[in-house]
């Protein structure tokens, strides 16, 4: 029997960007229903590495990504990985992402994510004070750590883009290197802080109570697996896998890497594919990290969070269905022993979740093609967490029928 929740916004996904969705539609005055197929926040937004990463603004696919490519993917744990089974699945999505690297196209997605960081700064910090999370945020910046000069010379294109979009940052060596980051191994040679780059006290943490905030302002919760969203002329009916339907005014699909397989249905073949991500996470004390750490050459970093001390990060495209491949957590904790002289590797809980990726590192966030009445917020791929209260932002501007602050065109569901 179908649920009369007519007037109401189904928002099918309940991860951070779901929940940053429903609350900025809820300042808006709209009534909200969440749809979660598991549990709140359970997916990416569970076990990321805690960041808002506001200057990362440099897409994934870029000449440089592609040049050391094929020697990371020789290395089946190193911090590129494609299993060979998967290389007939994924093969258009990685000629897609060859051609977002190309000069102009990695230009203009560098430009769009700078767009999209400056609102979704600016959108957090509002969100933040609003839902009462700032107990939650941490502002100790990030260091990216060099192991050569090479090294870091060949990182200097990039922070001179960063540069052009007005992003601080601060080269350091010697003794400023070490008053950031006691106890790094000398195999280190420099770093490049951010001092701007803020991370929270644990990502699960703060979704929840984003969640809290979101159901204490009214909103409603329907668990079970999406299977279709059907619009009509009268408003947009959600399909569950269980046989139940709900009726709302409009939807948001914002369901992460589940969402391709419901705007397929809606007509819309968005390239989105899955880049899973791995991690380790120690128990508090397990080293004395000052600030987030990313050793940039090894795609992996280290967060200091309220629960312990998170190793992980690494990219392994392989789709929704294979078994995880927990080696790979184990290298980064290996390797960030060696990186980390004294670390206390013992007691970890290990855990693998699904990013969902985009060939040009940019979001999908606009209306369906099949119906005004419903629209799309998905494909985040490392920035969820970031890019979180932007999205929700920029969504209810969308629904609100209000102008956003940048333009919605490199976003569009139909650039592809």
């Amino acid at each position: 029997m179908s649920e009369d929740i007519a007037g109401e916004v189904a928002v099918v996904g309940a991860g951070i960007v779901g929940l940053a969705i429903a609350f900025h539609l809820q300042s808006e005055g709209r009534r909200v229903r969440l749809v979660e197929r598991g549990g709140i926040a359970e997916g990416a937004s569970r076990g990321n590495a805690g960041a808002f990463a506001f200057a990362d603004i440099l897409p994934l696919a870029s000449p440089g990504m592609l040049r050391q490519a094929p020697k990371w993917l020789l290395d089946p744990l190193g911090p590129l990985s494609i299993p060979p089974a998967y290389l007939p699945t994924i093969a258009p999505w990685l000629l897609r992402f060859w051609r977002a690297s190309l000069p102009d196209r990695y230009r203009h997605s560098i430009v769009a994510q700078g767009e999209i960081m400056r609102v979704a700064s600016s959108a957090m910090d509002a969100m933040v004070r609003d839902a009462e999370l700032g107990n939650h945020v941490r502002n100790e910046g990030n260091l990216r750590l060099y192991e050569s000069e090479a090294e870091f010379r060949a990182s200097l294109p990039g922070w001179d883009a960063k540069a052009s979009e007005r992003i601080p940052f601060e080269h350091v060596s010697g003794g400023r290197l070490a008053e950031l980051q006691p106890g790094l191994s000398p195999r280190f040679i420099a770093g490049t802080l951010t001092p701007h780059w803020q991370t929270v006290d644990d990502p699960y943490h703060f979704a929840l109570a984003l969640f809290d905030k979101v159901m204490a302002r009214g909103a409603a919760i329907s668990h079970g697996e999406v299977v279709a969203v059907e619009p009509d002329e009268a408003g947009v009916r959600i399909r569950l896998a269980n046989g139940e339907t709900l009726d709302a005014a409009q939807a948001v699909i914002s369901g992460g890497a589940w969402s391709r397989p419901l705007a397929l249905k809606l007509g819309d073949a968005i390239p989105l594919e899955t880049e899973r991500g791995y991690n380790t996470t120690l128990p508090p004390g397990a080293f004395d990290v000052k600030r987030q750490l990313t050793f940039g050459g090894h795609g992996f970093v280290v967060t200091p969070l309220s629960t312990g001390i998170r190793v992980g990060g690494a990219a392994e495209l392989a789709g929704l269905k294979r078994p995880p491949n927990f080696k790979r957590s184990e290298a980064m904790l290996a390797k960030a022993a060696t990186f980390l002289p004294g670390l206390k590797t013992e007691g970890g809980t290990q855990w693998m979740g699904f990013r969902p990726s985009l060939p040009d590192s940019l979001p999908v966030i606009g209306r369906s093609t099949a119906s005004p009445r419903v629209f799309y917020a998905f494909g985040h791929g490392h920035l969820g967490l970031t890019q979180s209260a932007g999205t929700g932002r920029l969504v209810a501007d969308l629904i609100t029928g209000r102008a956003p602050p940048i333009s919605l065109g490199p976003f569009r569901p139909d650039r592809f």
